[in-house]
This record gives structure tokens, sequence and C-alpha cells, in this order.
């Protein structure tokens, strides 16, 4: 469902302040149902619904990793990129202490610490992609071009 009347999160004031070019789609969010259902909800597939993760390193520095809905971020190639012992995802208080989102709702755009954003390489392949826009169940398809213009991400092939 396209929304003319959408919530405003702090996403959606970034992607405004940049002048992005976004549509933002809403559906029922489900707890625990992921890009699974955000692609079933909206038609999209669910390579183009994107997850923003929130991982931490050996020595606690957070980072966010955006990734195919359909893929998996492998842990151990992000740690060898980042030259680190060893990178796990945050627990939910964790990831909402340095993003101010709550899981399942956590956009790279307007987080509450300015954290690096490391994208896996192939999104920018996508013509278009879904990414969170700040609340559960509210994704914001923009094209992965105004994504790093906006975010400027580290390019990665982390994904298994």
């Amino acid at each position: 469902m396209i929304l003319r009347d959408f919530p405003m999160t702090q996403a959606i004031r970034v992607l405004k302040e940049n002048a992005a070019v976004y549509t933002i789609h809403e559906y029922a969010y489900e707890d625990r149902g992921g890009t699974t259902i955000a692609a079933r909800e909206l038609g999209a597939a669910e390579h183009d619904v994107i997850k923003t993760l929130v991982f931490e390193t050996d020595s606690r520095a957070p980072l966010i990793v955006l990734m195919h809905g359909d893929r998996e971020v492998s842990t151990k190639n992000l740690a060898r990129f980042l030259g680190v012992k060893s990178v796990s995802p945050c627990s939910s208080e964790t990831a909402q202490r340095h993003t101010g989102y709550q899981v399942g709702g956590i956009s790279p755009f307007g987080s509450r610490k300015k954290l690096l954003v490391h994208m896996e390489r192939s999104i920018v392949d996508c013509p278009r992609i879904f990414i969170n826009a700040g609340k559960r169940g509210l994704l914001a398809e923009i094209t992965p071009d105004e994504v790093v213009r906006i975010l400027n991400p580290i390019l990665v092939d982390i994904a298994v």
C-alpha cells in the first residue's frame, strides 16, 4: 500500500533533507516475519528487500550492514574485511541504543549515533530496493544509487 500520509520518522526526514527520490510503502508488520513478509506484502522479490543489521566488533564498535533479504552475513568474512578478531549481531536493546530505532524498524538513515554503513556490493545491481524507513512496517522504495549518494556506504562482499 502506498501512503500519502505516513508517519514522519527520522529516516524520512533524512531522505527529505537529501532531496531523495523515494516512495513510502506500509505493510502489516509481523513479529519475526522479516523480509519474507515484507516482500510478500509488497509484491516484491525478497532479494530486493534490504535488511538493516547492526553488528559490533570484538572491541564493541558498532556498525550497520545492509544485506539482501534472502541472504545472510558471513560474520567471518565481515571480521576479516574489518581486520578484527570477531563480529557479532547486537542485541535488540543495544541496536536500539545505537540507532534509536526498534529492531524490525531499523533504518540506515538518521540513526541516533553516526555509524559506518557497510553495504553488500551486489545491492547496487538491483534496479530498485525496499529499505526500512524508520518504523516497523514502513519501507522506502528507492534506487541503490540514491542510497549510495546519501549514505556513502563501504561496499563489501560478505553474503552467504
